[in-house]
């Protein structure tokens, strides 16, 4: 077993403050830092005189950076050659790597990537549930490092810097693949619609209510739709006693679903098998597309894209921010391409293809997200 010695994180990489004096006719570009240990990003420049009394701390190529409210999920990074000249404000903590002792890289890694440098720095960032955590200062300094020699730091940070490279390389291939099949998809869409005849929703998929009787003593699980067409996701029951005025519609796999309220943002779905013997409430907009008609994933396909999209903002009137509602007649009188059952039968096939293929990807991505940290933990298992 290796002996490696612990270090406090002070002695090998202290906070180093630049503050600069704020000129009002200036501009100041900041720094960024994003969370999961993925590096450092760059925000817009500043002016001085938007600056006010904010405070800004000049950040050189090789720091130690640290934002102290989200370090404990990793906003943890080094600076690099581009980084050069820009600026963080009072909640970036800058350290400077002892380089004789520490390789700045290693220590990125450790703290974001290994299960104990992990532990140490949510440990070292207390504060309440959720994101309202803060990493102290002080207790940033007594987090203790497992400190190999340099030349083993400087190995180990190789490795893993390869590893980081086809981890990047492998996203990087399988974005562009999705990228290609959502374009053959659009375009093969737009393909089968050219020609087809455009009909009312009232006449190819109207609105079903189907509402609940409510029982004091039951129990109604509730389905949600999530925003940008992400699918339906399943809520925890609600007791009939505690639903008060609320009313319920029974919700069947294979309704085109609308969320009357955020519809606008692409909250729309089409109900699974695993959503049978789900609730929604009055706001939920359920319509069954006839059979000799329309498909439900064609539809949803039609009103997520573009066409779709502006038409269903149309149909949403409403104030700025979230404040916008689907109205019921509206959505009704939306003309839809309707080609034949044929054509969009085998466009359903395509859709099916290649969601299967995302289904894939996830995994190989989730794989690959897990190659860092367990290579690191590997290479802590044997450390004293």
């Amino acid at each position: 077993m290796k002996k490696w010695p612990k270090v406090a994180l002070g002695e090998i990489a202290p906070i180093v403050r630049r503050p600069i004096e704020i000129e009002l006719a200036e501009s100041y570009p900041e720094l960024g830092i994003r969370s999961f240990g993925k590096g450092t990003f760059h925000k817009p420049a500043v002016s001085g005189a938007d600056v006010g009394s904010k405070r800004l701390f000049q950040i050189e190529p090789g720091d130690l950076v640290f934002s102290n409210v989200f370090a404990w999920e990793g906003a943890i990074a080094v600076a690099g050659p581009d980084d050069s000249g820009r600026f963080g404000s009072h909640r970036f903590i800058t350290c400077v790597v002892d380089s004789e002792r520490a390789n700045a890289t290693f220590l990125k890694f450790y703290l974001t990537a290994s299960r104990e440098g992990r532990a140490q720095v949510l440990q070292a960032s207390p504060g309440g549930a959720g994101r309202n955590r803060t990493l102290g200062v002080e207790k940033l300094g007594r987090i203790l490092v497992r400190l190999p020699s340099l030349t083993e730091q400087e190995a180990i940070v190789a490795r893993l810097d390869a590893l980081e490279t086809r981890v990047r390389q492998v996203a990087e291939h399988l974005d562009a693949a999705e990228r290609e099949g959502q374009r053959l998809l659009a375009q093969r869409f737009e393909e089968i619609i050219r020609q087809a005849p455009m009909m009312a929703m009232q006449d190819v998929a109207p609105l079903v209510r189907r509402e609940q009787t409510i029982e004091l003593d039951q129990t109604y699980p509730e389905l949600g739709i999530r925003s940008f067409g992400k699918g339906t996701f399943h809520k925890a029951a609600i007791a009939g006693s505690a639903l008060g005025t609320k009313r319920l519609f029974r919700i069947e796999p294979g309704d085109l679903l609308f969320s009357n309220v955020f519809a606008w943002e692409g909250g729309i779905a089409v109900a699974a098998q695993e959503d049978t013997g789900r609730f929604g409430s009055h706001r939920f907009i359920s319509c069954v597309p006839l059979d000799d008609q329309v498909s439900a994933e064609f539809l949803l396909y039609y009103f997520l894209s573009n066409d779709g999209m502006h038409k269903i903002g149309e149909a949403s009137p409403g104030g700025a921010g979230r404040n916008r509602t689907l109205g019921l007649e509206k959505l009704m009188s939306i003309e839809v391409p309707v080609p034949s059952k044929n054509r969009q039968s085998a466009f359903n096939r395509l859709q099916a293809k290649t969601s299967a293929l995302k289904d894939k990807h996830s995994a190989i991505r989730a794989a690959n997200a897990a190659l860092i940290p367990a290579t690191l933990e590997r290479i802590f298992a044997d450390v004293d």
